[in-house]
């Protein structure tokens, strides 16, 4: 069985690869930001682990970690944890900035990094699940795209930095996805928000576990996946 560290698994394509892979019997750590969420985590996966800490504060999360138990061994880590809040230029604060860059791309550093030598001994996998807007930036979007545009930044070098410890890396780049977090998105933007209309987050799962699942003589390195309405 092979062990997956997932961030973001509360909901959205988080849940839906959650649900996948636990389903098929893998071994499962889920992150969770705090006690009571992971909690609830373990109740929603039995068999699953947990391991709690704050993708907002990186710079404590090996402290975190230290007062926990961790796999011994790492086939998958996939981060799928995200944040959005738009807002011109002109109005976002630093406190916004920083949450944003925090969640989506320092922590996501910071994960890998402890996770590395567990990765390297399974030549296991790392999948960012990004966005399309890592790869443009529209009016508003300007944080949360930089964020994003950093995590593909991270992917690609880590790629070329590991290529020959046999780590796979591979980015994810879901088009508009129907989430709470993009319920948040259309409340953010004034409009009118169904989920009828976006990707269901069943369909990127499939992607993920399409570019897990390959054979080991090939590797996806980014994947971009675009509502099909």
């Amino acid at each position: 069985m092979a062990t997956h560290v997932i961030t973001g698994a509360g909901s959205g394509i988080g849940a839906a690869v959650a649900r996948r892979l636990h389903a098929r019997g893998d071994t499962l750590v889920l992150h969770a930001r705090d006690a009571g969420r992971a909690k609830e985590l373990a109740a929603e996966y039995p068999g699953a682990s947990t391991l709690v800490g704050d993708l907002n504060d990186p710079d404590k999360l090996s402290w975190a970690f230290s007062h926990q138990t961790l796999p011994d061994r790492v086939d998958s880590l996939l981060h799928i944890a995200g944040v959005v809040d738009l807002g011109p230029v002109g109005d976002l604060t630093p406190k916004s900035w920083r949450h944003q860059l925090n969640v989506n791309l320092i922590a996501p550093a910071e994960l890998t990094r402890h996770f590395l030598p567990q990765l390297r001994v399974a030549q296991g996998h790392v999948i960012f699940v990004n966005s399309g807007a890592g790869l443009r930036a529209s009016p508003e979007w300007s944080a949360y795209a930089a964020s994003k545009h950093g995590l593909k930044a991270l992917a690609d070098s880590l790629r070329g930095e590991e290529h020959g410890n046999g780590v796979r890396v591979t980015s994810v780049y879901p088009g508009r996805t129907a989430s709470p977090m993009q319920a948040k998105v259309h409340q953010q933007e004034g409009k009118e928000y169904d989920a009828g209309q976006w990707i269901d987050p069943e369909s990127v799962a499939t992607t993920i576990l399409m570019a897990l699942d390959l054979p080991r003589d090939a590797e996806v390195n980014d994947l971009t996946v675009r509502p099909g309405r």
